[in-house]
């Protein structure tokens, strides 16, 4: 008799948890233009530890720019004592951010994430240029082509409105051309001196 082995499932769990880190005791021994970064470094080490990443990499903290920026808000000199963060592991990748953001980074959070909805909208509600215009209606495929009616019945297909439409977008992209040539005729004049009078005198002679 045969026995089978029972599959292992691995499900990646999604761990979070807060913790207060003390930065005050690391940072005490470090020069005064090093204690920022030691403080970050601390983060690091504290959630290495408490986090179970046993290969310790400290790469595999990932710190959020929020976080990041509540470190260095004083500059690298004054990092702040303790901190408040909350920690999420997925796989062996552990994600910090705050766990209590301060009013100041509250704001610039959500002014940051409308700044991005309104330029997703913008971007949906861009006009299109003369030139892309055109090549839209000289790219059509096939089967978007509408099929021009037999008004007179006579077997022959009417493509006098097809023509004209082609003339119209001929038309426009040589006016923009034109126009193009012009801005750039007036751009690249440069002004010339006269050579003075006794050059001229020299060269007559």
């Amino acid at each position: 008799m045969g026995f089978k082995m029972a599959e292992k499932k691995t499900e990646t769990k999604k761990i979070e948890r807060d913790y207060i880190i003390p930065l005050r005791e690391k940072c005490r021994h470090v020069p005064r233009y090093k204690k920022t970064n030691k403080a970050v470094k601390t983060v690091r080490e504290f959630l290495i530890r408490h986090m179970k990443i046993y290969d310790k990499d400290l790469n595999k903290i990932k710190i959020d720019r929020y976080l990041n920026e509540y470190l260095w808000f004083r500059g690298i000199r004054k990092p702040p004592y303790k901190i408040k963060v909350k920690a999420i592991k997925e796989g062996e990748v552990v994600k910090v951010e705050l766990a209590e953001m301060p009013d100041k980074l509250k704001f610039k959070k959500a002014r940051e994430e409308k700044r991005e909805v309104k330029a997703k909208e913008a971007l949906k509600k861009k006009p299109k240029s003369l030139i892309e215009k055109a090549k839209d209606t000289m790219q059509k495929p096939e089967d978007d082509k509408e099929i021009s009616e037999d008004k007179n019945k006579d077997g022959v297909e009417d493509k006098k409105e097809e023509k004209e439409k082609e003339k119209a977008v001929v038309d426009a992209g040589q006016k923009f051309e034109k126009e193009m040539a012009r801005k750039m005729k007036h751009q690249a004049k440069s002004k010339v001196k006269e050579p003075k009078r006794r050059f001229r005198q020299a060269l007559q002679k």
